[in-house]
């Protein structure tokens, strides 16, 4: 009797072809035999690199099964993934990382088995792996998301101040005086008196100097920019293709370039960005930032859409604690608070955020002084073009919750109308709004100068 000949890959993936239009048929005329998982398309695969971290994502037309499984040594992040006809798609992954992805070094796809593929993200250094399902949400499908957060995150206070160090040069060295009750200052000064040489051994019969008094460290102040959306989640499109994240952070740089470095009532101005680079940000971490930097005003930046291309001209909000004060502010807030679900949160965090958002904390303060600084930017921006409102919008946007800072969302334009959203993307009108709103913010401080910082929990 001749032998049967063994069974081959081709003829593995013609079984499973087969056995999935059956599954496919069987659902259809059955009524309520689900598909199986191993059926679902890939219809997007992206990286994200950052010095945050690094996020990848694989989009599908239904939910995949996947299992991840981390090995520290060397470190390294494996995931199983249901469904053998997946290994061409998955394989694209292999040329989306670049050189210079602070966390992956590289991708491997293969078989794991006849139905399973494996995908191994080679890693330059530990991470704290983040690994969770989207539901379908805007213009996405099904996402498995794959966050590689780094274990000993960048800190962005230390990391400011060794940018301003750098660009102020080094201090005359002296002993360090007593603290002043600003951290940023009592850093500094502990930074350089560590960094003096120490004082030679005086002769016997000479007599010991008095210490030269060392002149007091200024007191910064220190604006946070915030380039709205990011990464996954792209913010508004205009009718030319335009994306809200591309516009809000060219303006966000030009802005830095225009403050970082003058002086306002005697005090150095530094800027910090909430990001630099196309990743996505939640809106709690936005906050946090900002308040680990001890920052003295927060500016979030973005362009306003709506579903008529009639709406045009700028408008600025501030938080409220009691509601919206129009329609319009609500439909906003709501709009920008969505963020976290198209940007992709896992679920416990989202809910953790509602949590914190929701407590009934005084801002009165924060308020009052972001509604200040909201009618100084407006008086500025009307002469650069009309606004949209005349007065100072206000409504529960989430990124404007820090109790100690004042805060405001400054909506530059509609990119929803197609005269203003090729003014966006002029650089001429990028560099005059982000100039526009450097004189506005150098204004609110000349009337309202900085105070003393009270330490942040």
């Amino acid at each position: 009797m001749p032998s049967v000949p063994p069974v081959t890959q081709p003829e593995h993936a013609v079984r499973r072809r087969t056995l999935r239009a059956l599954a496919g048929w069987l659902a259809l005329v059955g009524g309520g035999l689900p598909w199986p998982v191993w059926a679902a398309r890939i219809v997007g695969v992206r990286v994200w690199p950052a010095r945050d971290y690094t996020r990848v994502t694989i989009e599908s037309d239904t939910a995949l099964q996947a299992t991840p499984r981390y090995v520290a040594d060397p470190p390294r992040l494996a995931v199983d993934i249901r469904g053998a006809e997946l290994l061409g798609s998955l394989q694209a992954l292999v040329q989306r990382i670049t050189p210079d992805d602070p966390y992956v070094a590289r991708v491997r796809v293969g078989l794991f088995d006849p139905d399973t593929v494996r995908l191994v993200l080679d890693l330059k250094a530990p991470v704290r792996p983040e690994v969770f399902q989207l539901e379908p949400v805007a213009a996405y499908q099904h996402r498995l998301v794959l966050d590689l957060v780094p274990l000993q995150p960048v800190d962005p206070l230390e990391a400011l101040i060794a940018r301003h160090s750098a660009a102020e040069g080094p201090a005359p060295s002296a002993a360090a005086p007593a603290p002043s009750g600003d951290p940023i200052a009592d850093w500094l000064s502990r930074r350089e008196a560590m960094a003096a040489p120490a004082p030679a051994a005086p002769k016997a019969e000479a007599r010991t100097p008095a210490p030269a008094a060392r002149p007091a460290v200024e007191r910064l102040i220190i604006v946070a920019l915030d380039p709205g959306h990011g990464g996954e989640d792209p913010g508004a499109i205009g009718p030319g293709g335009t994306q809200e994240k591309d516009i809000v952070l060219a303006i966000a740089r030009l802005l830095r370039d225009e403050l970082d470095g003058t002086r306002v009532q005697g005090h150095t101005v530094r800027v910090f960005m909430t990001r630099d680079g196309d990743h996505f940000v939640p809106l709690h971490t936005r906050v946090h930032k900002a308040r680990q930097v001890q920052a003295d005003l927060f500016v979030s930046i973005h362009a306003d859409a709506f579903f008529s291309p009639r709406p045009r001209g700028a408008s600025v909000y501030a938080l409220s604690e009691r509601g919206a004060s129009s329609a319009a502010a609500r439909w906003i807030a709501n709009k920008e608070n969505g963020a976290d679900a198209i940007g992709g949160l896992p679920l416990q965090v989202r809910d953790a955020h509602v949590q914190r958002a929701l407590l009934d904390m005084s801002m009165t303060a924060q308020i009052n002084d972001s509604l200040k600084l909201g009618e100084v930017l407006l008086q500025r921006l009307k002469r650069l073009g009309p606004l949209h409102k005349p007065r100072v919008e206000q409504a529960g946007f989430a990124v404007l919750r820090a109790p100690d800072i004042p805060s405001v969302l400054v909506e530059t334009a509609f990119i929803s109308n197609p005269e203003e959203e090729r003014r966006l993307r002029d650089p001429g009108f990028q560099r005059e709004l982000a100039r526009t709103l450097a004189e506005g913010i150098r204004a609110y401080f000349e009337r309202h100068p900085p105070l003393a910082r009270a330490r942040r929990t």
